[in-house]
């Protein structure tokens, strides 16, 4: 078996200026992640050029700053067409994050193929974007939500999930990796019995582009949804992938400029896809920020940053489940870098703010998954979610943290 190279995790730190700060005099300790990542330089100096030397509205003008920002933008769009291996660039539109992508498919999708008496499929550990827009659309149209289960471990119970098909059964949500826990779910699988039913299927990918490879031509998903500010991106941007012949037959969320062909007051003709779904002036600034940032993760590699992330997540691991008092939950066989915890007798909130306190900067709460912790009886937790510029010692400042918690609640 070949070796796995040496990863300069102080390298790549030095990429970050703000892993230099410092939180009351002790040095930052950034494991909010799931939640947001930092920007590494590169990135924030491909967001000054844009803006110091090539700022401009795109399309339609002919002169200079116009031409260049329109070059860059869809050279933005190619970039994330590669990373995610989309079949046409057509298939990638920007969005505003993973929740409006989810929100188009839902308007653009739902809307116009969805009725009375049909069936939506999503798990208990989707995030709330992945519910209310879908509860909305039941509530509108009069379909139905279903919801599979998840075991004491935080995983999909897939048995459930293929019980739940019938005839009505027209859509799945699924997200590929667990924001609250962590799970890694089996959306190749999920998809594949999904089409073998005649139904599509939609995939948050929010969690995993950041930690994982993605291929979507692999997985063969017919929506895939992501936000920018989870890999290593500037914020206000994100993509939903969709497959062609889908995006062809919808009809667009939001209407305005630029995503039309003509307009009277007769009639309008849409624009071709992906115009038909990026109406008005894009985050055109954000999006060359979010090609930056997978030039620069690309330049990684994904691999090597999905094993060093599981080295951590792993180290994590092994430390906290002998800590007495201390209890992990989600504790899937297969998991991206997160672990969320609760301490005997410590509220989620007390232990974040004395955690800040030590410099660790972790998120306390329901992290938007209500549902996940009604069902393993938990109010909220306290989660830790890493990156690849995290270290062996950032996790033995969190341990050490905790143990600091206990102390005081003793």
């Amino acid at each position: 078996m070949p070796t796995r190279e040496p990863f300069d995790v102080e390298r790549i730190r030095a990429d970050f200026p703000i892993l230099q700060l410092q939180i009351d005099g002790k040095p930052l300790v950034y494991l909010d992640n799931a939640a947001s990542s930092q920007m590494p330089q590169q990135v924030i100096d491909r967001l000054v050029r844009y803006q110091t030397s090539e700022h401009a509205n795109i399309n339609r003008a002919v002169h200079y700053l116009s031409e260049t920002a329109t070059a860059e933008y869809e050279t933005a769009r190619r970039k994330l067409q590669r990373f995610i291996n989309a079949p046409d660039e057509r298939e990638v539109i920007f969005t505003s994050g993973t929740t409006d992508a989810i929100n188009l498919v839902m308007h653009g999708y739902g809307r116009k193929f969805i009725k009375a008496g049909d069936e939506i499929i999503l798990t208990t550990l989707e995030h709330h974007s992945n519910i209310v827009p879908w509860q909305m659309l039941a509530e509108e149209t009069g379909a139905k939500i279903r919801v599979v289960p998840i075991n004491d471990a935080g995983e999909l119970m897939i048995d459930e999930y293929e019980n739940l098909f019938n005839e009505r059964t027209k859509l799945v949500g699924v997200m590929q990796v667990s924001n609250a826990l962590g799970s890694i779910n089996p959306v190749k699988q999920m998809i594949a019995f999904a089409h073998a039913h005649g139904v599509r299927v939609l995939v948050d990918g929010a969690q995993a582009v950041p930690h994982l490879q993605v291929d979507v031509q692999d997985l063969d998903c017919d929506f895939y949804a992501f936000s920018g500010h989870k890999l290593c991106g500037p914020t206000g941007i994100g993509v939903l992938y969709g497959k062609a012949e889908l995006l062809e037959k919808m009809q667009p969320f939001k209407g305005g400029g630029d995503m039309i062909l003509s307009v009277t007051f007769e009639k309008t003709i849409y624009n071709t896809i992906p115009h038909k779904f990026e109406a008005g002036t894009p985050p055109i600034a954000a999006a060359i920020g979010l090609g930056a940032a997978v030039d620069y993760l690309s330049a990684i590699g994904m691999d090597a940053i999905t094993a060093h992330e599981l080295d951590l997540l792993d180290y994590a691991t092994a430390q906290m489940k002998y800590m007495p008092g201390v209890r992990i939950i989600g504790t899937a066989q297969n998991k991206a870098a997160v672990l969320s915890f609760t301490v005997d007798g410590v509220h989620p909130h007390d232990i974040g703010t004395l955690l800040n306190q030590e410099g660790v900067a972790v998120r306390t709460g329901h992290h938007c998954a209500q549902p996940v912790m009604q069902r393993l009886k938990v109010p909220a937790t306290s989660r830790a979610s890493f990156a690849f510029y995290n270290t062996l010692a950032e996790v033995d400042a969190l341990i050490a943290g905790i143990r600091s918690v206990q102390k005081v609640f003793a």
